[in-house]
């Protein structure tokens, strides 16, 4: 999960779908690797996949806009490792469990079970009795209005105001929120489902979808490839298609689906030139669903139907390297997926590297130059405030964390860092055989940080000795910080840049239009983050009334220049400030919005009465990040 999201952050905000957007600290990493081999155990789920563990599922569901659910029965196909084992555990979240049944010589039976008290984090542990080891368990259930992985805008809060709108983001732990699973990247399965809802909207899920598929009220999905829990995903509302390719298109809502087709238009050359890199396409589709501007990360990796938000659609295409991510994902992330969170490099830093060679290939070396740059510099910001044990990529166990808070852009950007390092001591083309081998190696399994050192140790560092060291490994991985040996990226497109900054703050005389009229998004981005903690307000004035930042459609842009406006004491733009925020509920875009604006007693006053009109509108997992920043200035912290 990510976005130009984190390549252009400067604060970090996370989940990825995917994804795709750090957001908190995340916890603590050893000193040293582990020594030997052992399961990795997932923290964050009660399932115990060693015994018992979902081989496939069976839904049979309806949305219900009215009672803001989703509810029927889930049935499961079960594969019994441990043959004295008796028990199904699975992971919930403010589910109600009305029954469940085993089925037995064709029969189905009534089975025992407990629903134990809920867990702030993790939900509560659902335990099912199956003394028979059942091949199936079927279990009837209701989410909750409140589910924290759904969200349901009504009419007036998506972009055509005439009909409702549902979405799922099960990354990383809120699958358990609308349907009981065993809710670990463990565990993969293959899954069916048949979806009811009313007729006037159209259901989506990661699966199968149909682009002439009819809006009946009636659906039916598969998905074929075995993926874990948080990459199911579900979506209804006023949607149309139409395609790129023979194997890729858009969904989004009428009055977007133009815009969103001619922005993404490049994305069957992505998918062909990371194919050429890294191996086929093993996903059959590549689709992506356009979310209302509520949706709270820059996009989500479900397999077959990318979530999308629509801030990336700035009418240049110089924010489509989310699209790239997104779809990187389907080789690391979606194909080979990291066993638990604390591994999360393993998708986001893989992802984050192959990214950048696909903007490369496609735009240039000197837009992923810069775009590298951006990621850099904001990576280096953030560690300089972290703690030296969450600046590793190896996470530690143990720690009872939100597993939406064990991932930071020290996985995506440190992650891709170490790649790109390995890439510059091995070559190119000797990397790119590699990765192309890694990720048929592991193709559909979930493994750990060991397992992937011990592959390339065999493959990449023992077949070419002395290009890189034990030591400089464990320091990439184990160690905090950045190591100094880390490879630099310039960009000339920076330099005019800095030099445009430079000259202007010494003089006043800003830059020759015929300067700045060429410059892309990232440039500006550049041109912002440069000016310092704050500007006088005659200085941020002339800029804006030069270049027009605040109104500005581009996120992107609004994340740092309202920060900026706001350290400078600019109150012009405080009625954009609120457009802003009550309009766009992705995080990584508002979130540093509001920490500024919390740091003043009026900025917060401004920030509660403006999260007051906006809350309807946000997400559950925006909300919670808006809240704790306001409860934190509110009490004084």
């Amino acid at each position: 999960m990510r976005s130009l999201a984190l390549l252009l952050s400067c604060a970090a905000v996370l989940a990825a779908g995917c994804s795709k957007e750090p957001e908190s600290t995340p916890v603590a990493a050893p000193k040293k690797p582990a020594v030997a081999q052992v399961a990795d155990h997932d923290e964050h789920s009660y399932a115990e996949p060693q015994k018992v563990a979902i081989a496939d599922l069976a839904l049979d569901i309806a949305v219900d806009f009215d009672a803001k659910t989703i509810g029927g029965t889930a049935t499961y196909t079960l594969d019994w490792k441990d043959k004295a084992a008796t028990q199904l555990v699975l992971d919930t979240r403010d589910l109600t469990i009305s029954k469940v049944e085993g089925e037995a010589n064709g029969a189905w039976s009534p089975l025992q079970y407990a629903l134990a008290a809920k867990d702030p984090v993790l939900g509560s542990k659902l335990t099912i009795e199956t003394p028979a080891r059942n091949a199936k368990v079927r279990v009837t259930y209701t989410s909750s209005p409140e589910a924290s992985g759904l969200q349901w805008l009504t009419p007036e809060m998506t972009e055509g105001k005439q009909l409702p709108f549902m979405f799922s983001q099960s990354q990383q732990i809120h699958a358990r929120s609308w349907v009981p699973l065993q809710d670990t990247p463990q565990v993969r399965y293959t899954y069916t489902a048949h979806v009811t809802s009313r007729p006037d909207v159209m259901v989506l899920m990661s699966a199968d979808n149909d682009p002439a598929a009819a809006r009946d009220g009636d659906y039916s999905f598969k998905m074929p490839q075995k993926i874990p829990s948080y990459l199911m995903a579900i979506a209804a509302g006023d949607l149309v298609f139409k395609p790129i390719s023979a194997r890729s298109g858009v969904w989004a809502e009428p009055a977007m689906v133009d815009k969103a087709t001619k922005e993404f238009e490049d994305t069957e050359k992505m998918i062909a030139t990371t194919e050429q890199l890294y191996g086929p396409y093993r996903w059959d589709r590549y689709d992506m669903l356009v979310l209302p501007p509520s949706f709270p990360y820059g996009g989500m990796e479900n397999p077959r139907l990318s979530f999308i938000t629509p801030t990336v659609i700035v009418g240049d295409k110089t924010l489509v390297s989310l699209i790239a991510h997104e779809l990187a994902h389907s080789w690391s992330g979606n194909l080979v997926t990291f066993s638990s969170a604390k591994h999360g490099w393993l998708n986001e830093g893989f992802t984050s590297y192959v990214e950048n060679r696909i903007v490369e290939s496609l735009y240039g070396k000197e837009q992923s130059s810069m775009e590298y740059a951006i990621a850099r510099n904001a990576l280096k910001k953030e560690i300089a405030t972290m703690p030296e044990a969450t600046q590793a990529l190896a996470v530690k166990p143990g720690t009872k964390l939100d597993a939406d808070d064990a991932l930071s852009a020290v996985s995506y950007d440190k992650g891709a860092w170490f790649l790109q390092m390995l890439e510059e001591r091995f070559g190119r083309q000797e990397f790119d055989a590699f990765l192309r081998g890694y990720f048929d190696h592991f193709a559909f399994q979930s493994i750990t940080t060991e397992q992937f050192l011990a592959y390339a140790k065999k493959h990449l560092f023992d077949k070419h000795p002395n290009l890189v060291s034990d030591a400089e490994i464990q320091e990439w991985i184990y160690a905090p910080g950045i190591p100094a040996g880390a490879p630099q990226v310039q960009s000339r497109g920076f330099s005019n840049t800095d030099t445009a900054r430079i000259a202007w703050q010494g003089s006043g005389q800003l830059p020759n239009p015929q300067l700045t009229d060429a410059w892309i998004t990232q440039q500006w981005v550049h041109f912002i983050e440069g000016m310092g903690d704050k500007l006088t307000v005659e200085q941020v004035k002339q800029l804006d009334d030069a270049y027009h930042f605040t109104g500005t459609a581009n996120g992107e842009i609004a994340m740092r220049w309202y920060p900026l406006t706001i350290r400078s004491g600019y109150v012009d733009a405080r009625p954009e400030i609120a457009k802003f925020i009550e309009r766009v509920g992705r995080r990584k875009l508002i979130m540093p919005i509001y920490e500024e604006l919390v740091k003043t007693p009026d900025g917060l006053a401004f920030a509660q009465e403006t999260f007051a009109r906006a809350k309807p509108g946000y997400h559950p997992i925006t909300t919670g990040s808006v809240e704790a920043v306001l409860a934190k200035a509110s009490a004084g912290q």
